[in-house]
């Protein structure tokens, strides 16, 4: 028995060199072999004197019948190599009788040696140094056998007796076991792998053939010492015995590949690419005995990855393009791997030189690779799945525009970095509101408002420390978790921390940026709460920094601490929007209040206020500070504006009916002038109370003047337009007015009252005021003081040159039921000339 295995390079093409250790191996044996030729050929021999054979002719027929063993070899493939079972323990028996002892090696590496020769020639293209290792391995194990069964016995010419035949085996045993020892060996040292199993299974399909053989030969001695005729009887026998082993061995191999074949589609069942190519390339090394399989996958990006193993089991993964579409040679099969018309890939496996690939390893590879296509197809399909379930568990806690955690993260995440500390370790939460957010998205665009909240984001990514937790609770809210604040101090140090945290935050987030081409200031309100961790959960947490950040909007600062004693009033602050809706719809409790000024010369009036004022049922009576910020930020804010101008117009009509003169004044939002239907709509109301355009005056407030969105320009363009006049408020507070008043045209100038009330005692209040009338006068602008409140700041004002003037020092804002017969006294005393004031402040 013989057995071997011819590798392939690592393109397939070449055999490789031949190891070192199989090189070695191979030496050791043919000097043996040699040596036992040599010791045999000089041993004494004693042929009959009257034998019908001459010497050479003994000699000629013992390499035959050593030739014709090996010729009908029969061969099977392991997972170690291709393995030859031949004749040779029946040769060996022949051999033993037909020849002297001393004779058979060097019949053996003669016939042996050509027999291979000969079939290395017409099939398996072995390298020289192969057939020098079988037939050095076939000698050497013939010499062996030979010591054993002529120490035993003596076979030469002797029939086979009860004494001779253990011999005989005995010597056919040593032969089998040297040539399977010789066989491993060379398979263990060339390819680093176990033949444990390999020579097993080769036993195994020996077995049957060697008490065969043992019989066979016995047989053929039996015959020779009766009578040789009996021989050419032996042929047909022999032939149905050889086919009887055919069957055997392929029946055997074939139920030992339908098992491999089994485990190895088995072990497909994997769940991620690697795995199943890995599985598929050792469980086609293992199933084909082959000397080189590669598995490419193309994955769904277009890329491919092929996974290579070779006879030493090991499997390396590596990039690569496309299969090349070259054909096979005559020792590759090569599969196109694919499910229905999706292409999954491709594999190749090189079978070795010695054992080219048979029609039934075809079959098998064909199956092979469909249960292979099936598992890279079903582990694409799992990658998906794989990663549209992360997907949607990311997606589950994430912001999908900022990427920052959620507002479900933050509940969860928070309560649980709660739970973490201690019961009184300090922790503070930051609410995070963008000012001024709905008018990016009504004037830039929501597309722009989605780079500000990502901007925004990135920003506070910087700025949050480790161990800080991060979220967008959904529209311009941002939350920032603090559990790092330190304990050190007295018990505000936590607050001051966090409040020193919160207006650095702030002031980095003003910094200017641009955003759809404008550059602009992101200014945010930001509520600040602190707490022991075990105190309070993440939703409480939550609310307490949501009133923080609201009273920080209202106090008109960027950063405000959560005060408990205004908690329950911020509470019910939620509630008035709700209220003001019903307000609205009740039209007695939204009312106004009336101030007029005057001219500070003649006591006429130059204009009349109009504030409003809630009488709410449960609250009592409401300033405008109270609620009109909400109202401001609220959907509410079209119908409110419209609400109050019809009031004051209704107001101002009934004046025109008594024949007084006199324009009113209401304040107008910010965020009004955003909306481009407003001009019609008060072209609309002025209509209906039919009052001229030119007797309605809108205060513009400081962040209007401030503004420079086209929007706003074009809706003040359109109201001067329609006759209508502007004023702007608070004049001087700001950084932009100068410039506000070269772009749109207005009609009249409010001095800011904190310059009137310190106009006597600093001398930047009074240059400002003074700066103030004189551009009003270059510009033909009608200037009003506001605020005035004494006799000394009336004094002054006249001294300065402003014209009018209004204030609690004149009168009182006053219902509207009232403020008709307070205009027609002081029309009436201007007339005359007479101008008296009480010390009480009412005319």
């Amino acid at each position: 028995m013989t057995s071997g295995r011819a590798g392939a390079s690592d393109d397939g093409s070449t055999p490789p060199e031949t190891p070192l250790r199989v090189r070695v191996l191979t030496l050791a044996v043919t000097v043996t072999a040699l040596v036992a030729v040599l010791v045999g050929l000089h041993l004494p021999t004693a042929l009959p004197a009257d034998g019908p054979l001459p010497a050479v002719a003994r000699f000629g027929i013992v390499a035959a019948v050593f030739a014709l063993a090996q010729l009908a070899r029969l061969r099977f493939r392991t997972a170690t190599g291709m393995v030859s079972i031949t004749w040779g323990e029946a040769a060996l028996i022949v051999c033993l009788y037909l020849a002297p002892a001393g004779w058979l090696p060097a019949a053996a590496l003669l016939g042996t040696g050509a027999a291979w020769t000969v079939m290395s020639l017409a099939a398996d293209r072995r390298p020289p140094v192969e057939l020098v290792r079988i037939a050095a391995s076939l000698t050497a194990a013939t010499a062996l056998a030979v010591v054993v069964a002529t120490a035993l016995g003596e076979p030469f010419l002797a029939g086979p007796t009860p004494t001779l035949v253990p011999a005989l085996v005995a010597g056919a045993v040593t032969y089998l076991l040297t040539t399977a020892g010789l066989g491993g060996a060379t398979l263990a040292l060339r390819h680093g792998v176990a033949v444990g199993p390999a020579l097993l299974v080769a036993l195994r399909g020996k077995v049957l053939m060697f008490v065969g053989n043992v019989l066979v030969g016995l047989v053929v001695v039996a015959l020779l010492e009766i009578d040789p005729r009996w021989l050419l009887l032996l042929p047909p026998l022999l032939w149905l015995l050889q086919q009887t082993y055919r069957h055997r061995l392929r029946a055997d191999q074939e139920q030992r590949t339908w098992r491999a074949f089994a485990e190895a589609t088995a072990a497909l069942n994997q769940l991620d690419e690697r795995g199943v190519a890995t599985a598929a390339v050792t469980g086609a090394l293992a199933l084909f005995g082959a000397d080189l399989v590669e598995v490419d996958v193309a994955r769904g990006d277009g890329r491919w990855r092929r996974y290579r193993g070779d006879s030493s089991g090991r499997v390396r993964d590596r990039q690569a393009g496309p299969p090349a579409g070259a054909a096979p040679d005559a020792h590759e099969l090569v599969r196109p791997l694919a499910v229905g018309d999706v292409q999954v890939g491709q594999i190749r496996v090189r079978f070795p030189v010695s054992g080219p690939p048979d029609d039934r390893e075809r079959d098998a590879l064909a199956a092979y690779s469909d249960a292979l296509a099936a598992a890279l197809h079903d582990a694409a399909t799992h990658r998906e799945l794989r990663l549209v379930s992360a997907r949607s568990s990311y997606d589950a806690v994430h912001d999908a525009l900022t990427g920052l955690a959620n507002r479900t993260a933050m509940l969860s995440k928070g309560d649980q970095a709660l739970r973490q500390l201690a019961h009184d370790h300090p922790v503070a939460l930051l609410l995070l509101d963008i000012d001024q957010f709905k008018e990016v998205n009504d004037t830039l665009g929501h597309a722009a408002g989605d780079q500000l909240l990502r901007l925004t984001g990135n920003r506070l990514g910087t700025l949050a420390r480790p161990g800080d937790l991060l979220a967008r609770l959904g529209g311009d809210e941002f939350a920032l978790l603090l559990t790092s604040v330190p304990v050190i101090g007295d018990r505000a140090a936590p607050m001051a921390y966090a409040l020193r945290q919160a207006r650095e935050i702030a002031e980095r987030l003003a910094a200017p940026t641009e955003v759809a081409g404008v550059r602009m200031s992101v200014e945010v309100s930001v509520g600040v709460v602190v707490a022991g961790a075990g105190t309070a959960d993440l939703t409480e947490l939550l609310r307490r920094a949501d009133i923080a950040m609201y009273q920080a909007k209202e106090g008109g600062g960027s950063v405000a601490a959560y005060d408990s004693t205004r908690d329950a009033a911020s509470t019910d602050q939620l509630a008035l929007l709700a209220e003001l809706r019903e307000a609205l719809q009740a039209d007695d409790q939204l009312v106004l209040a009336l101030q007029p000024a005057v001219d500070l010369a003649t006591g006429a009036p130059t204009g009349v206020e109009a504030l409003i004022r809630w009488q709410h049922p449960r609250r009592g009576w409401l300033g405008p500070s109270d609620f009109i910020r909400p109202v401001e930020n609220s959907e509410q804010l079209g119908t409110f504006t419209r609400y109050v101008l019809d009031k004051a117009l209704s107001v101002a009509a009934g004046w025109a009916r008594d024949g007084l003169d006199v324009p009113i004044s209401v304040n107008l939002s910010a965020r009004s002038l955003l909306d481009p239907r407003l001009p019609a709509e008060i072209a609309d109301a002025l209509r209906r109370h039919q009052v001229p355009p030119h007797k309605l005056v809108l205060e513009i407030t400081e962040t209007v003047v401030m503004s420079e969105l086209e929007v706003i320009d074009e809706v003040l363009a359109n109201l001067r337009r329609m006759g209508v006049q502007l004023a702007v408020d608070d004049f001087g507070t700001g950084f932009s007015s100068l410039a506000f008043v070269t772009r749109i045209a207005v009609d009249e100038l409010k001095v800011d009252r904190s310059f009137v009330i310190r106009m006597a005692d600093s001398p930047e209040a009074a240059a400002i005021v003074r700066a103030t009338v004189g551009l009003a006068h270059e510009l033909g602008l009608r200037v009003v003081a506001e605020g005035v409140e004494t006799a000394e700041q009336r004094a002054a004002l006249v001294a300065l040159g402003c014209t009018a003037a209004q204030g609690y020092h004149f009168f009182k804002p006053m219902p509207a039921d009232k403020i008709g017969a307070v205009l027609g006294s002081l029309r009436d005393s201007a007339e005359s000339n007479v101008f008296p004031l009480r010390a009480d402040g009412v005319s």
